[in-house]
Protein backbone atom coordinates (compact mmCIF):
# COMPACT_ATOMS: atom_id res chain seq x y z
CA UNK A 1 0.00 0.00 0.00
CA UNK A 2 1.21 3.25 -1.11
CA UNK A 3 2.58 6.07 1.65
CA UNK A 4 2.91 8.97 -0.54
CA UNK A 5 -1.12 9.46 -0.89
CA UNK A 6 -3.45 10.58 2.04
CA UNK A 7 -5.85 7.82 2.70
CA UNK A 8 -9.53 7.89 3.24
CA UNK A 9 -11.55 5.18 4.99
CA UNK A 10 -14.56 5.37 3.33
CA UNK A 11 -17.23 3.24 5.34
CA UNK A 12 -20.34 2.53 3.63
CA UNK A 13 -22.89 -0.09 2.54
CA UNK A 14 -24.30 1.31 -0.45
CA UNK A 15 -22.57 0.16 -3.69
CA UNK A 16 -23.20 3.31 -5.82
CA UNK A 17 -21.62 6.01 -3.37
CA UNK A 18 -18.87 3.49 -2.84
CA UNK A 19 -17.93 3.07 -6.70
CA UNK A 20 -18.61 6.98 -6.39
CA UNK A 21 -16.96 8.03 -3.62
CA UNK A 22 -14.08 5.87 -4.41
CA UNK A 23 -13.32 7.27 -7.75
CA UNK A 24 -13.69 10.74 -7.34
CA UNK A 25 -10.98 10.22 -4.43
CA UNK A 26 -8.83 8.18 -6.72
CA UNK A 27 -9.13 10.82 -9.17
CA UNK A 28 -8.17 14.22 -6.89
CA UNK A 29 -4.87 11.85 -6.04
CA UNK A 30 -5.68 10.38 -2.73
CA UNK A 31 -5.61 6.72 -1.64
CA UNK A 32 -9.47 5.36 -0.76
CA UNK A 33 -9.95 2.23 1.44
CA UNK A 34 -13.41 0.61 1.68
CA UNK A 35 -15.11 -0.76 4.68
CA UNK A 36 -18.43 -2.19 3.48
CA UNK A 37 -19.29 -2.77 7.66
CA UNK A 38 -18.67 -1.42 10.53
CA UNK A 39 -16.58 -4.00 12.21
CA UNK A 40 -14.19 -3.78 9.29
CA UNK A 41 -14.33 0.05 9.48
CA UNK A 42 -12.90 -0.06 12.55
CA UNK A 43 -10.42 -2.81 11.90
CA UNK A 44 -8.94 -1.01 8.57
CA UNK A 45 -9.05 2.25 10.94
CA UNK A 46 -6.49 0.25 12.98
CA UNK A 47 -4.48 -0.89 10.00
CA UNK A 48 -4.13 1.80 7.86
CA UNK A 49 -4.16 4.64 10.16
CA UNK A 50 -6.26 6.71 7.46
CA UNK A 51 -5.73 10.48 7.01
CA UNK A 52 -9.52 11.09 7.38
CA UNK A 53 -12.85 8.59 7.60
CA UNK A 54 -15.57 9.26 5.62
CA UNK A 55 -18.39 7.38 7.93
CA UNK A 56 -21.60 6.28 7.17
CA UNK A 57 -24.36 6.44 9.78
CA UNK A 58 -26.48 3.29 8.84
CA UNK A 59 -23.68 0.58 8.94
CA UNK A 60 -24.16 -3.37 9.36
CA UNK A 61 -22.51 -4.85 12.49
CA UNK A 62 -21.52 -1.55 13.85
CA UNK A 63 -23.42 1.43 13.16
CA UNK A 64 -21.63 4.30 12.22
CA UNK A 65 -22.49 6.07 15.15
CA UNK A 66 -20.64 3.41 17.86
CA UNK A 67 -17.66 3.15 15.10
CA UNK A 68 -17.24 7.04 15.74
CA UNK A 69 -17.55 6.41 19.25
CA UNK A 70 -15.04 4.12 19.30
CA UNK A 71 -12.07 5.83 17.26
CA UNK A 72 -12.82 9.35 19.19
CA UNK A 73 -11.57 7.13 22.17
CA UNK A 74 -8.03 6.69 20.66
CA UNK A 75 -8.00 9.57 17.98
CA UNK A 76 -8.31 12.53 16.37
CA UNK A 77 -8.26 11.70 12.93
CA UNK A 78 -10.92 14.23 10.91
CA UNK A 79 -14.43 12.40 10.51
CA UNK A 80 -17.22 13.44 8.33
CA UNK A 81 -20.56 11.51 9.24
CA UNK A 82 -22.18 10.92 5.88
CA UNK A 83 -25.94 10.23 6.27
CA UNK A 84 -29.65 11.00 4.71
CA UNK A 85 -31.83 13.71 4.80
CA UNK A 86 -34.22 11.92 6.75
CA UNK A 87 -31.49 11.03 9.44
CA UNK A 88 -30.77 14.54 10.78
CA UNK A 89 -31.07 13.37 14.50
CA UNK A 90 -28.09 10.45 13.89
CA UNK A 91 -26.31 13.38 12.03
CA UNK A 92 -26.31 15.38 15.58
CA UNK A 93 -25.68 12.60 17.68
CA UNK A 94 -22.91 11.73 14.84
CA UNK A 95 -21.46 15.50 15.71
CA UNK A 96 -21.86 15.24 19.69
CA UNK A 97 -19.68 12.17 19.54
CA UNK A 98 -17.02 14.06 18.05
CA UNK A 99 -17.40 13.95 13.84
CA UNK A 100 -15.94 17.10 12.87
CA UNK A 101 -18.64 17.39 10.08
CA UNK A 102 -20.80 16.34 8.08
CA UNK A 103 -22.70 15.63 4.31
CA UNK A 104 -26.23 14.57 3.33
CA UNK A 105 -26.72 11.70 0.46
CA UNK A 106 -27.06 12.61 -2.56
CA UNK A 107 -23.78 15.12 -2.06
CA UNK A 108 -22.15 16.65 -4.72
CA UNK A 109 -18.32 15.45 -5.18
CA UNK A 110 -16.54 18.56 -5.76
CA UNK A 111 -18.57 19.56 -2.04
CA UNK A 112 -17.24 16.13 -0.54
CA UNK A 113 -13.74 16.83 -1.80
CA UNK A 114 -13.34 20.73 -0.51
CA UNK A 115 -14.52 19.67 2.75
CA UNK A 116 -11.83 16.41 2.95
CA UNK A 117 -9.25 19.00 2.09
CA UNK A 118 -10.25 21.58 4.70
CA UNK A 119 -9.93 19.34 7.38
CA UNK A 120 -6.46 18.06 6.65
CA UNK A 121 -5.16 21.22 5.83
CA UNK A 122 -6.00 22.23 9.25
CA UNK A 123 -5.00 19.19 10.75
CA UNK A 124 -1.57 19.37 8.86
CA UNK A 125 -1.38 23.08 9.86
CA UNK A 126 -1.93 22.12 13.53
CA UNK A 127 0.41 19.46 13.95
CA UNK A 128 3.64 21.63 11.85
CA UNK A 129 3.04 24.52 14.07
CA UNK A 130 6.46 25.59 15.40
CA UNK A 131 6.95 23.99 18.89
CA UNK A 132 7.80 26.55 21.20
CA UNK A 133 6.91 27.62 25.27
CA UNK A 134 3.64 26.00 25.89
CA UNK A 135 0.46 28.46 25.83
CA UNK A 136 -1.65 28.10 29.07
CA UNK A 137 -4.58 29.58 29.29
CA UNK A 138 -6.15 30.40 32.95
CA UNK A 139 -9.62 31.52 33.95
CA UNK A 140 -11.96 31.17 36.67
CA UNK A 141 -11.42 27.40 37.86
CA UNK A 142 -10.64 26.19 34.09
CA UNK A 143 -6.81 26.26 32.53
CA UNK A 144 -6.49 25.09 29.30
CA UNK A 145 -2.78 23.27 27.89
CA UNK A 146 -2.82 24.12 23.97
CA UNK A 147 -0.05 22.09 22.79
CA UNK A 148 -1.10 19.11 24.81
CA UNK A 149 -4.53 19.78 23.66
CA UNK A 150 -5.44 19.44 28.03
CA UNK A 151 -8.66 21.02 29.53
CA UNK A 152 -8.98 21.08 33.78
CA UNK A 153 -11.78 22.20 34.98
CA UNK A 154 -11.24 22.41 39.07
CA UNK A 155 -9.73 19.15 39.97
CA UNK A 156 -11.13 17.71 36.78
CA UNK A 157 -9.87 16.88 33.27
CA UNK A 158 -12.16 16.97 30.93
CA UNK A 159 -11.96 15.55 27.11
CA UNK A 160 -12.81 17.43 23.90
CA UNK A 161 -13.13 16.43 20.55
CA UNK A 162 -10.81 18.43 18.06
CA UNK A 163 -13.12 20.80 17.13
CA UNK A 164 -14.58 21.64 20.79
CA UNK A 165 -10.83 22.52 21.98
CA UNK A 166 -10.16 25.06 18.89
CA UNK A 167 -13.62 26.77 19.75
CA UNK A 168 -12.91 26.97 23.32
CA UNK A 169 -9.57 27.56 22.77
CA UNK A 170 -10.42 30.69 20.03
CA UNK A 171 -13.16 31.92 23.24
CA UNK A 172 -10.53 31.85 25.70
CA UNK A 173 -8.18 34.54 23.56
CA UNK A 174 -10.35 36.67 23.24
CA UNK A 175 -12.42 37.04 26.02
CA UNK A 176 -15.48 39.56 26.44
CA UNK A 177 -15.73 39.58 22.50
CA UNK A 178 -18.62 38.82 20.78
CA UNK A 179 -17.19 36.22 17.98
CA UNK A 180 -19.72 36.11 15.06
CA UNK A 181 -21.04 32.46 13.73
CA UNK A 182 -19.10 33.40 10.37
CA UNK A 183 -15.77 34.12 12.09
CA UNK A 184 -16.20 31.14 14.38
CA UNK A 185 -16.92 28.63 11.28
CA UNK A 186 -13.99 30.21 9.43
CA UNK A 187 -11.49 30.04 12.00
CA UNK A 188 -12.51 26.31 13.12
CA UNK A 189 -13.80 24.53 10.08
CA UNK A 190 -11.80 26.83 7.63
CA UNK A 191 -12.92 29.71 4.76
CA UNK A 192 -13.82 27.19 2.81
CA UNK A 193 -16.26 25.12 4.72
CA UNK A 194 -19.31 24.21 2.65
CA UNK A 195 -21.81 23.00 5.13
CA UNK A 196 -24.34 25.33 7.09
CA UNK A 197 -23.97 26.57 11.09
CA UNK A 198 -25.61 23.52 12.51
CA UNK A 199 -22.12 22.11 13.12
CA UNK A 200 -21.01 25.04 15.26
CA UNK A 201 -24.13 25.26 17.22
CA UNK A 202 -24.25 21.44 18.50
CA UNK A 203 -20.28 21.88 19.47
CA UNK A 204 -21.12 24.81 21.36
CA UNK A 205 -23.86 23.10 23.03
CA UNK A 206 -21.77 19.89 23.74
CA UNK A 207 -18.91 22.24 25.03
CA UNK A 208 -21.20 23.99 27.15
CA UNK A 209 -22.06 20.67 29.12
CA UNK A 210 -18.43 20.00 29.89
CA UNK A 211 -17.51 24.32 31.00
CA UNK A 212 -21.00 25.57 32.01
CA UNK A 213 -22.43 25.18 35.61
CA UNK A 214 -25.57 24.54 33.95
CA UNK A 215 -25.28 24.23 30.55
CA UNK A 216 -29.33 24.90 29.98
CA UNK A 217 -28.54 28.43 31.26
CA UNK A 218 -25.47 29.26 30.22
CA UNK A 219 -23.66 31.83 31.79
CA UNK A 220 -19.98 31.24 30.00
CA UNK A 221 -20.42 30.77 26.29
CA UNK A 222 -23.39 33.38 26.12
CA UNK A 223 -25.30 33.74 22.76
CA UNK A 224 -25.58 37.02 21.50
CA UNK A 225 -28.88 36.18 19.22
CA UNK A 226 -28.37 37.37 15.57
CA UNK A 227 -24.93 37.43 15.53
CA UNK A 228 -22.22 35.22 17.63
CA UNK A 229 -21.30 33.62 20.90
CA UNK A 230 -19.30 35.38 23.90
CA UNK A 231 -17.04 33.97 26.72
CA UNK A 232 -17.98 35.28 29.71
CA UNK A 233 -16.18 34.13 31.94
CA UNK A 234 -13.63 36.46 33.78
CA UNK A 235 -10.32 35.96 33.04
CA UNK A 236 -8.38 34.77 36.71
Amino acid sequence: MSTDKERILIAEDEESFVDAMTLGLTREGFEPIVATDGQRALDLFHETQPDCILLDVMLPKISGLDVCRQIRKESKVPIIIVTARSTELDTVLGLELGADDYVTKPFRMAELIARIRALLRRTTDSTERPSTDEEVLRYQGLTAYVDRHQVVVGDDEIKLPPKEFELLILFLRNPGKVLTRDLLVDRVWGHDYYGDTKTLDVHIKRLRTKIEPDPNNPTVLTTIRGVGYRLDLARE
